[in-house]
């Protein structure tokens, strides 16, 4: 299946008014920051040669919207045909596609940030990774948690009677720690440099068999913890492997073409800030080469830690990042329909087309890959410092 790219069906619906950034890459000369403006993309290099720069300016959208207004950042490509070669199935590799919208920050994840999810996460935990005994475990938990979990704030003093009660229980999770006790789950989601953006195959492990897309806001921080503004990621996701152990947690989650951001970081300006984020809510549909179509939403009204709590867990005084970083803030999204058989619950197979959407941030689209046969990741730091220098932009 064809993606059908177009700006119509990947923008925000307020585009118009929106400070987008993004990358492409320009056959020739390579990865070039973007700014969306009139169904161009243009070029922000006079302004910032990275993401990574671009958010370290006092204000970034306000110094986008100056070199849009004039001129100082040319256009390079139209928008339509980036998108158009944005799908690997019709690239020529002879014209600009995109990229994800971020470069040398750091991509970290934030895990178990939901509790209307925290039940799927014990679920894998108690499960080992065998999707067969997830329905019975679902049906023995839900018996012992029933709705108690509903408007607990993490490290409350409510959040630890019920910890003690459920210890009482035996129904205490490493899952439940970081669900509602007082420290949030803050994850190297992949590299810098690794992420793959619209349009883009992203790979779960050949060896997985139960595995699922994972919808979520991004925020894009800079070195000062700042948040500049956000974007979709899908924070692609192995359950059979992390459910066998939590000390796989890095190969459930970091795989060749497993972290996918885009289409543009929307960066917080007049028509845009965090109050918005905070209101997001996203819509997920993946739809198989089968026939299988599977639709889940997640709402950021119903996170359990604020995103600058979040934020602010990830860096501080004992963590700092130089380069700044892309936060995947967590997903209330476990998805349980039958695909394979009954009890079975759901797990991608190569070909789904994953999209994930939401009006204020646009559309992130996806086709699934194997890890090995996605295209491998070649291009990184040291390829990103020669090429700027060869611009002579460094």
């Amino acid at each position: 299946m064809t993606l059908s790219l177009t700006p119509s069906s990947i923008l925000p619906q307020d585009h118009t008014q929106a400070t987008l950034v993004g990358r492409i890459w320009q056959p020739g000369v390579g990865p070039v920051l973007v700014a969306v403006s009139g169904g161009a993309l243009h070029d922000l290099s006079a302004i910032a040669p990275t993401a990574t720069q671009l958010f370290e300016l006092a204000d970034p959208a306000a110094a986008v919207q100056s070199a849009l207004a004039d001129g100082t950042a040319r256009p390079v490509a139209q928008l339509d045909a980036a998108l158009a070669q944005s799908d690997p199935a019709t690239q020529n590799g002879k014209l600009p596609w995109l990229l994800a919208p971020c470069d040398l920050q750091a991509l970290k994840a934030s895990g178990v940030t939901f509790v209307e999810s925290l039940l799927e996460r014990v679920i894998e935990e108690q499960a080992r990774g065998d999707a067969s005994r997830a329905h019975g475990i679902r049906e023995a938990l839900s018996a012992i948690m029933g709705d108690n979990l509903t408007g607990i704030v993490p490290g409350s003093p409510q959040a630890a009677s019920v910890k003690e009660a459920l210890l009482a229980q035996g129904a205490w999770s490493q899952y439940l720690e970081v669900g509602i006790g007082p420290d949030a789950e803050i994850f190297t989601k992949a590299q810098p440099m690794s992420s793959v953006g619209v349009g883009a195959d992203i790979g779960i492990h050949p060896l997985s068999v139960w595995n699922n897309p994972e919808p979520e806001v991004v925020l894009a921080v800079n070195s000062r913890g700042k948040t500049v503004g956000a974007t979709l990621g899908n924070d692609v996701n192995l359950r059979d492997f992390e459910g066998r152990s939590a000390l796989l947690l890095g190969k459930a989650k970091d795989n060749n073409a497993s972290c996918a951001i885009g289409p543009f970081i929307r960066l917080f300006d007049a028509h845009f800030g965090i109050n918005d984020v905070r209101r997001c809510d996203l819509n997920l549909r993946v739809e198989g080469p089968e026939g299988f179509t599977m639709l889940g939403s997640s709402s950021l009204t119903k996170i359990s830690r604020d995103p600058l709590d979040l934020v602010s867990q990830a860096a501080g005084a004992n963590h700092q990042y130089p380069d700044g970083f892309m936060l995947f803030l967590g997903t209330m999204f476990a998805p349980t329909q039958d695909r394979m058989g009954p009890g079975q619950g759901f797990t991608h197979v190569v070909g789904d087309v994953v999209r994930i959407e939401t009006p204020a941030l646009g559309a992130l689209v996806n086709r699934v890959s194997h890890s090995d046969k996605a295209p491998p990741w070649t291009f990184g730091v040291t390829a990103l410092m020669t090429s700027l220098a060869g611009r002579g932009l460094l």
